[in-house]
């Protein structure tokens, strides 16, 4: 069984206030949380549907899938190893080990662990 845990695909967005409208109003997500003028999550069941704007999204533009791990430093070394490339190497934010990389045909992901509270 892998330690990987696919939990969040992440969304580009010009307009936050808009793409929530959207989201909540159109298609019924609930809205789980909101982080200031560039991010929000939403209920999207077992994966959480996110919306950034260029400031808080770690590739802008792209749809970036969020994976849970116990081991981001070796993920970004096997995404290395396999092909893809690292954008951002194993870092701490204020609530998460992270690596934002690319896999072997381009597409986003973001390898993270929670950190110790």
């Amino acid at each position: 069984m892998s330690d990987k845990d696919v939990r969040m695909v992440l969304l580009s967005t010009d307009n936050l206030d808009e793409s929530i409208a959207f989201y909540t109003e159109a298609l019924g997500f609930s809205l789980k949380f909101r982080d200031g003028a560039h991010y929000a999550a939403l209920d999207g069941g077992s994966v959480t549907l996110a919306l950034a704007t260029s400031i808080d999204h770690p590739l802008p533009g792209k749809v970036v899938v969020g994976v849970k791990t116990d081991d981001v430093d070796g993920a970004a070394r096997a995404i290395e190893e396999g092909g893809g490339a690292v954008v951002k190497a194993p870092y701490d934010d204020a609530h998460e080990r992270r690596a934002v990389v690319y896999d072997n045909q381009g597409n986003g992901l973001v390898f993270y662990k929670p950190l110790p509270r």
